[in-house]
């Protein structure tokens, strides 16, 4: 089924978010209380919640940009860009840290070539931080593709994302 956000005009086909955000508006009954569902919604129809689509969600909602705005800046889940195929999410709070979650960081941003916080040139992969997975007697802890995967070193969270690859 053909995507129904593709603008024709875009280069390389791409998609529409004012016409995207549009039309999960639409699904949500234009209703302000459900603003995180259609952001949430949003991010996973066209992989991100990009500036250009807060206005058409402030319109459709009868709310203000800034509202819009505040929600996407304030929780860490809501993405400009889309991110990579396999995403990887480790654990930076204390009782990760007390079991070499920083160590564990730097190998494997390293064996993949990129910063935390960022994703790969060719997206297939972003390494993002976060502060708690509530899986803190397993420590060290990441979450790949949305899997909890605890008791981590290199070895297992390289196997755990090679895994997502496939």
């Amino acid at each position: 089924m053909a995507n129904p956000y593709l603008k024709d005009d875009a280069p390389g086909g791409g998609v529409d978010p004012a016409t995207a955000a549009e039309a999960v508006c639409a699904r949500h009954g234009n209703d302000p209380a459900a603003l995180l569902e259609i952001l949430h919604e949003l991010q996973h129809d066209i992989g991100c919640t990009p500036q250009a689509a807060l206005p058409a969600i402030a319109n459709a909602l009868n709310i203000s940009r800034a509202e819009v705005h505040g929600v996407v800046s304030f929780y860490h889940d809501f993405h400009e860009t889309p991110g990579g195929r396999i995403t990887v999410k480790i654990c930076r709070a204390e009782a990760c840290q007390s079991m070499g979650a920083l160590k564990l960081i730097e190998a494997i941003c390293r064996r993949n070539g990129i910063a935390l916080g960022e994703t790969s040139a060719d997206k297939r992969i972003t390494i993002e931080p976060v502060y708690c997975l509530g899986n803190c007697a397993l420590s060290p802890a990441a979450m790949v593709n949305g899997r909890l995967h605890g008791r981590l070193d290199e070895t297992r969270l390289q196997a755990a994302i090679d895994g997502a690859a496939t």
